[in-house]
């Protein structure tokens, strides 16, 4: 067998599962069927969650990836929703990162493909994977097939050589919304056709915007403008007479391409100036189908980013949550590979696909609301936008899930009956002195914070687990003892210094127990760190 597991797709999400992979001492390696790293901008909005799971590629001499992209892009205090007049403010956030940061696509994937290039990992570029081939197995029960049973990966011919095969024991495959590895594998994405067609392209202006701004004219269209790092501008929006299509109609103009020419008159008719526009770097036109797919695992497959689900392209969601899908799938993966991942971890509730197809489904439910709020060009449109941009002003509920959701960092996973508050929570950086939980997460092992004096959890340290002593903190977190962070940053088990211990799985008198004891950590600790045995009775997790 030539790996552990392969990569499919060199994109920034492709990119960082590698690295995460890597890190946790896998064999990978990644197969991009372009000639090198894009040079294109797409996605330019990065979300603070997605600075925090960057946090965790460490260069080695002190910088990590997300350094690195900050010293390259430009921070903005507020996120926009639906391009509503008023915006979601991050600077509150509990967060080292509480802005969005601006940079293009390009530069992220440089980024990741410099820290792999720094740690010797491979990624093959102008090599295209054709098909794929799986060992015999159950599909619904991945870890049955056997350990040296590899999937088959064929690659086309080219410059280097005839066509060829390689073998992995897993392949993931980031290769976007038209996934060879999703069809191959057998994987169905169902979703709504697209019925929109807009406009989006990086380009040079002769006048000068501080900041975003959003252009509305109800009966014409709405446009976005939005400063990027260098002096470029993103550009984006919709004409009034462009919704509403059939679904044929937007696939054939989406594979027109889009010119100079129009993006200026489009330009014009919605706000009446084209801003002094000289040049076009890039321009595209986009719709908003939106699908996910019906498994982001099937037997030795798996799929994250765009692969697994596409939508409006509406504050760069798309790129901040297929980076998050590779945060929580290589570490998974990774305990899989080296043999130590638990049924729950691979296969059950706690598994990448259950807890990822979450979001997926609320991903779409977001950008399914924005596609409404954007392109209703209707009295009733109008009214519906002023509506929320109040609900926004005002702050409150609205305000609070908003800034959670597009952040990234209210993000949690389903917590089992009995658990405490914070299970499936994201743990605050500030919980852990020194550089902070974030640079001390590792995709290869989970932390012990133990917020009490001596040393009553030191003996549960080890390969799988490391013991720091925890740093109070506010809300849910200042009544804490101890608490079990998964590689992923977010809480696997936590237990309360007056006593009520929160398990998955913990039966009715554990969760009534006075004070925590090892016993019960102990416990805890096995439940997410070793393989499940046939046959042994439950573990509290």
């Amino acid at each position: 067998m030539d790996l552990d597991v392969l990569v499919i797709g060199g994109g920034p999400v492709g990119l960082m599962s590698a690295a995460l992979l890597d890190a946790a001492g896998v064999r990978v390696e990644v197969y991009e069927r372009n000639p090198g790293p894009s040079s294109v901008s797409k996605a330019t909005t990065m979300h603070p969650r997605t600075l925090e799971v960057l946090s965790m590629l460490d260069h080695g001499d002190g910088r990590r990836v997300s350094d690195v992209l900050i010293g390259q892009g430009r921070k903005v205090p507020h996120a926009h929703f639906a391009a509503l007049p008023s915006r979601v403010d991050y600077r509150g956030l509990d967060t080292p990162f509480p802005f969005v940061l601006m940079n293009p696509q390009w530069r992220t994937e440089h980024a990741l493909a410099d820290y792999l290039r720094g740690r010797s990992v491979p990624v093959h570029y102008g090599t295209e994977v054709t098909g794929i081939v799986q060992p015999d197995s159950p599909a619904d029960s991945p870890a049955d097939s056997p350990a040296d049973s590899p999937v088959v990966v064929t690659l086309a011919a080219g410059p280097d050589g005839p066509e060829r095969t390689v073998s992995a024991r897993y392949i993931v495959g980031a290769d976007g919304a038209h996934s060879m590895v999703r069809h191959a594998a057998g994987i169905g994405f169902p979703g709504n056709p697209p019925t929109l067609i807009n406009f989006v392209a990086d380009v040079e202006l002769a006048e000068t915007l501080s900041e975003a701004e959003y252009f509305w004219r109800h009966d014409a269209g709405l446009l976005g403008v939005m400063p990027l790092p260098g002096g470029a501008y993103r550009v984006f929006g919709i004409e009034a007479g462009d919704v509403a299509l059939p679904a044929q109609e937007v696939r054939r103009r989406q594979n027109e391409p889009l010119t100079v020419k129009e993006l200026r008159a489009a330009m014009e008719r919605i706000c009446g100036t084209d801003f002094g526009l000289r040049n076009a770097t890039s321009l595209a036109r986009t719709s908003n189908s939106s699908r996910f797919a019906e498994h982001y695992r099937l037997g030795r497959v798996l799929l994250v980013g765009d692969a697994a689900h596409v939508h409006l392209p509406a504050g760069g969601q798309g790129l901040n949550v297929g980076l998050q899908d590779a945060t929580n799938m290589a570490w998974k993966l990774a305990a899989e590979v080296a043999g130590w991942a638990p049924d729950h971890v691979v296969s059950g509730p706690a598994a990448y696909e259950t807890e990822r197809q979450l979001v997926a489904r609320r991903l779409l439910d977001d950008t399914l609301t924005q596609d409404a709020l954007m392109h209703t060009f209707s009295p009733a449109g109008r009214a519906l936008r002023e509506k929320f941009t109040g609900f926004i002003r005002r702050g409150g509920e609205v305000f609070e899930e908003l800034s959670g959701w597009l952040s990234g960092l209210a993000v949690s996973y389903p917590q089992p009956d009995g658990s405490h508050p914070l299970v499936g929570t994201k743990a605050p950086d500030a919980v852990l002195g020194g550089d902070g939980l974030l640079r001390s997460l590792r995709p290869d092992r989970f932390l012990l914070l133990d917020f009490g004096s001596g040393d009553a959890y030191a003996e549960l340290g080890g390969t799988r687990v490391e013991v720091r002593a925890g740093q109070r903190h506010t809300g849910a977190w200042a009544t804490v003892r101890a608490a079990l962070i998964r590689p992923d940053g977010h809480v696997a088990y936590a237990v309360d210094s007056a006593g009520a211990a929160g398990a998955a799985g913990a039966d009715a008198a554990a969760e009534v127990a006075g004070a925590a004891t090892a016993a019960e950590m102990a416990d805890a600790v096995a439940a997410w760190t070793r393989p499940t045995v046939r046959g042994e009775q439950p573990i509290r997790a």
